[in-house]
């Protein structure tokens, strides 16, 4: 019992979420706008993990994949959400509707290409193949080397950092508590606990390294005003003359360290197909932890110890917030998720389902 004058002790939150990256400051919001009172806990500064180091692509239509049918419905119904959910979030700029192009630069690439252009209209997605010379029409930065490309119009993207960002705020206008620099050593005080902890989030999540580069054009915006994509890196505009250039695949464990090669590899193969890449100030060099699953898909839900699970969403962090944060409010509510986030239950897992 309180001492007599003594203000009353602080009521437990409904939902404790421990990470503060993207996903974790997502479902935060989501709960909160719902009338749950929610605390976000993260051991270091909100979104300074794998979120800060993301490039932003939003691109499920580009990075479909044959085999993973699930994971691409999951995408596309999250892609549907980004338009009302960077507005509610007041993004501005940061999110850009800007397209993909997918360049191959010889002929063996472009046959590849021509096989990714046939996957996707069968699943009805929109891509529309272009020659050379019209792919250069649309990007005048792009080398006279390049021999294809698929035009997607319909991949976005946007700027993680403006995005976390724009969720701290969102998330302090709802009531949200936000405690960064909080290491979680036992499980917190709350009516439900979620687990938003990326590559930190234990088996059966693994970290995979990806480095990535950060430059700026002097001159400003120019040099490409779509996303470019090749089978070895991408390319990712800001609109204001920045630009994002990634990113390695390597699995390192936990190794954040920038590597001479992981450089060189990236300016190498973009210049290659972006001359004027050469005249960039190169402002930053960094590395992050993709959070992948044996499957590459996420896990979504509520594990055998109660615990509530949104993490392991490898290269599709960004692009799933919005339906991450909607599923895990409504799990949270006590309402089905939507089907597209139901079908990443953690108990496809031994690893998970055995906790």
């Amino acid at each position: 019992m309180p001492a007599k004058g003594a203000p009353p002790p602080t009521p437990a939150p409904d939902v404790a979420v421990i990470g503060g990256g993207v996903i974790g400051l997502s479902v935060a919001w989501c709960a909160a706008r719902r009338g749950m009172r929610v605390t976000v806990l993260d051991r270091g500064p909100l979104g300074e993990g794998a979120s800060r180091v993301a490039a932003g692509m939003l691109a499920p239509i580009s990075e479909a994949d044959v085999g993973e049918p699930t994971l691409l419905r999951a995408g596309l119904a999250s892609a549907a959400r980004w338009p009302a959910f960077a507005e509610a979030l007041e993004l501005g700029d940061a999110y850009r509707r800007c397209g993909t192009l997918v360049v191959a630069r010889d002929a063996d690439e472009a046959e590849a290409l021509d096989r990714e252009r046939a996957l996707r209209e069968e699943l009805g997605l929109p891509v529309t193949r272009l020659r050379g010379s019209q792919a250069r029409a649309l990007e005048p930065g792009l080398a006279t080397g390049v021999r294809a490309a698929l035009d997607v119009p319909d991949d976005h993207a946007v700027d993680p950092r403006a995005l976390v960002t724009a969720l701290v705020v969102a998330c302090e206008r709802a009531g949200v508590v936000l405690r960064p620099g909080h290491e979680v050593a036992e499980p917190p005080r709350a009516g439900r606990t979620v687990l938003a902890t990326g590559a930190w989030a234990g088996a059966p999540v693994r970290p995979v390294k990806g480095q990535i580069l950060r430059l700026r054009d002097p001159d400003g915006p120019g040099l490409a005003e779509r996303v470019i994509r090749h089978e070895r890196f991408y390319l990712v505009p800001r609109g204001d003359g920045r630009y994002v250039l990634g990113a390695t695949m390597e699995e390192r464990g936990f190794d954040t360290t920038v590597t001479a090669r992981g450089v060189r590899e990236l300016l190498q193969e973009a210049q290659l197909l972006l001359p004027g890449l050469d005249e960039l100030i190169l402002e930053e060099a960094s590395a992050g932890l993709r959070p992948a699953t044996p499957d590459n898909a996420p896990l979504l839900g509520e594990r055998a110890d109660g615990v509530v699970l949104a993490t392991g969403h490898h290269r599709n962090g960004i692009l799933l917030a919005p339906l991450t944060g909607e599923a895990i409010a409504a799990l949270l509510a006590g309402e089905p998720m939507p089907a597209e986030a139901a079908a990443f239950a953690p108990g496809r897992f031994a690893e998970v389902g055995a906790r």
